[in-house]
């Protein structure tokens, strides 16, 4: 079954179409890796002009409600989206150049094991630590 097909079925389900725009919005955040509402849009605007940035937002509302992006705070700014179809994954994100880096869940297995026996579950997709990259540290 096609992106497409699996996209416009998800969407028919929850009672929506397919529109032109919601393709575009998805398209641009799996292309984008991190990006937020304001980043989506300044790429799709590159294709389509006549998105604007409450489309953006409400279309990133949709798409995390049916499972299709993800959303996390790396910094204090709007949230940043990424694909659901990325495997689970934890942010490190460095306070000195802003770069983003993907970590495997087991990094943080020890934390989310000892939280699990205060009887709390982490939502690991959502983890972001902040620290310095190698880079920044060096300068």
């Amino acid at each position: 079954m096609s992106d497409e097909r699996r996209l416009r079925d998800r969407l028919r389900s929850s009672g929506l179409r397919l529109t032109p725009q919601r393709e575009l919005i998805l398209r641009a955040v799996e292309h984008l890796g991190h990006a937020t509402p304001d980043e989506v849009l300044a790429h799709v605007r590159g294709q389509v002009a006549s998105v604007n940035a409450s489309t953006v937002y409400r279309t990133l509302e949709v798409l995390e409600s049916l499972g299709l992006v993800r959303h996390v705070h790396l910094s204090d700014r709007a949230p940043t989206y990424h694909s659901a179809r990325e495997p689970e994954h934890i942010h490190a994100v460095c306070r000195g150049c802003g770069a983003v880096r993907s970590l495997d869940p087991e990094a943080a297995a020890s934390l989310v094991a000892g939280l699990a026996e205060d009887g709390f579950t982490v939502d690991v997709g959502h983890l972001s630590v902040f620290g310095w990259c190698s880079a920044c540290l060096a300068e």
